[in-house]
């Protein structure tokens, strides 16, 4: 029988011996990760403490604005950076968000203005270029008020003056904005001193609101009294001198500008407040015109044209304007069917009251309106009158002339209340007119036909007069010609008789001319020795003459 296969003999295992258990002991390689997990953790917490505030930013339009590249600077010193831009719910605006530095905590009040800086081109000139190779960025206007904000409305525009900037604001009143813009230079005594920094329409759309920015220290001459004009473009008046032509400078003829004064006989008066209200006069001519407190309110009622006559258009008394038109119109009589003219004007009166001699001259002072109604009313009774003058024979403009005609006819003139009326006379040229056409009328009558009939009477009979003259004349010469050759012929020989009597050498009238010339001769040696006899002995006089 076969052997059984034997099972293999297995080595002895080891006996397993319970060791006692060791306790933790921290490892060298730990250190570093922890280390580096607490520089982690101490850099995230300097970051939070050092960052500044986030804030947004309301753009009109995010042109080269970027995310992570966008900075924002103030006075080109970085402070921020957008790190998100998005567009607003509606789609109408962009919005930045932006992390500043936390030295920037104290920009962000109220009042404080962000705006994108990027190339333009403005009347206050060209700001930006900087930006064609960095791009543009985001710069700060820090404001003064003392509530927080975290949300803000970028402007459009930059502004043209900074809060900064050492001056003062103030504020024009006008009708019109004519051509005046932001950037647009202010001048003083046409040295540029400042800018428009705002305009905009007045509710209602009755005028135009102008805010201007006056540097220091030219801002004190700025004061309640100063009046404020148009100075764009060039200024032309023709006077006794010549034409005249006025600019402030070249930018204002191309761009406009403004300019402002005291009048040189206004009283001093301390520099104007902040803000303070302007009214802005279209001329220099119109802002430093004298103020008249005192208004008339009179009509006059022309019968002729008044073409060439406009509103505005000066009131003259002998060559000083003392008023001006507001208005003129027409009307109509349908009881006569007449029309009429009137013409309603501004008259100040004391304007004539300033160049009167006698303060007083019995008349009443325009301070009420009794006062002025009877000043108007005593100078239509001396005999006051308007007339229509022509004013510029090239352009045809007219004017209205106040003057004094005593001699002029009485009339009733309304006194009850304004407007007051006075009396009108027909102008020089409608005199010359009407006399013309009265000459023309007179020499329609003239028979031209019969004057020419008699003229040809007149003619033959002269010519018949004439040619009877000329046989006169020729029987005449032919009568006296030998008479007239026979008196000449005696008068040659008197004359040569009285020649050889008078003025030949051995005639008697001669010696007798040369005796009577030596009788003076030695008349006049007698003469000449006594005078030197009494030269000598002045007492011979008296005594008689001395014994030699």
């Amino acid at each position: 029988m076969a052997d059984a296969p034997r099972e293999p003999r297995l080595p002895e295992l080891p006996e397993a011996v319970a060791a006692p258990q060791r306790r933790w002991a921290p490892q060298l390689i730990w250190i570093i990760p922890i280390v580096a997990v607490l520089a982690g953790a101490w850099l995230a917490v300097k970051t939070i403490l050092e960052s500044g505030p986030t804030i947004t930013i309301s753009v009109k339009t995010g042109e080269g604005l970027e995310a992570g590249k966008t900075k924002i600077k103030y006075k080109d010193i970085e402070i921020g950076l957008i790190n998100d831009i998005h567009l607003t719910s509606d789609r109408k605006r962009v919005v930045a968000t932006a992390q500043l530095d936390k030295d920037a905590e104290p920009f962000l009040v109220e009042d404080t203005r962000f705006w994108a800086v990027r190339p333009q081109v403005t009347a206050a000139g060209v700001s930006g270029l900087g930006t064609l190779l960095s791009g543009p960025y985001i710069t700060v206007d820090p404001g003064h008020a003392k509530q927080k904000r975290r949300e803000f409305v970028a402007l459009d525009v930059a502004p043209i003056v900074t809060r900064e900037e050492p001056g003062r604001t103030f504020v024009l009143r006008a009708g019109d904005l004519g051509s005046h813009d932001v950037g647009v230079p202010v001048y003083f005594r046409r040295l540029p001193v400042g800018e428009i920094v705002s305009r905009e329409l007045d509710k209602g759309g009755t005028g135009v609101t102008i805010k201007i920015f006056v540097r220091a220290p030219y801002d004190q001459y700025v004061t309640a009294n100063t009046r404020f004009w148009n100075a764009s473009g060039i200024d032309v008046s023709l006077g006794a001198t010549g034409v005249r032509l006025e600019t402030e400078s070249i930018v204002s003829i191309l761009i406009g500008g403004l300019a402002f004064q005291a009048r040189p006989d206004a009283e001093v008066a301390p520099p104007a407040e902040e803000n303070h209200v302007f009214h802005l006069f279209r001329t220099r001519e119109e802002a430093m015109k004298r103020p008249d407190v005192a208004v008339v309110h009179v009509v006059f009622e022309f019968k002729e044209s008044v073409r060439g006559l406009s509103e505005g258009a000066p009131v003259e008394f002998r060559g000083v304007t003392i008023g001006e038109v507001i208005r003129v119109r027409t009307e109509f009589d349908p009881r006569t069917f007449t029309f009429a003219q009137p013409v309603e004007a501004y008259l100040y009166p004391e304007r004539l009251r300033a160049r009167s001699r006698d303060a007083g001259a019995g008349l009443p002072t325009p301070e009420t309106p009794e006062g002025i109604r009877k000043r108007v009313q005593i100078f239509v009774e001396h005999g006051m009158r308007a007339q229509l003058r022509t004013g510029n024979l090239l352009t045809g403009q007219k004017f209205v002339a106040v003057d004094l005609f005593p001699r002029a006819p009485k009339v009733k003139a309304g006194f009850s209340k304004p407007p007051f009326e006075i009396p009108t006379l027909p102008g020089a040229l409608e005199d010359i007119e009407e006399t013309v056409a009265g000459i023309l009328k007179k020499l329609e009558k003239v028979q031209y036909e019969q004057i020419g009939a008699d003229l040809r009477k007149v003619t033959v009979t002269l010519d018949e007069v004439l040619k009877s003259v000329d046989r006169l004349v020729q029987r005449i010469d032919a009568e006296l010609v030998g008479e007239t050759r026979s008196t000449l012929q005696a008068a040659r020989a008197a004359i040569e008789r009285a020649d050889r009597g008078l003025l030949a050498p051995d005639a008697s009238l001669q010696e007798d001319v040369r005796e009577t010339l030596r009788e003076i001769a030695r008349a006049a040696d007698a003469l000449r020795s006594l005078a030197d006899l009494l030269e000598r002995q002045p007492e011979s006089l008296i005594r008689g003459k001395q014994a030699e």
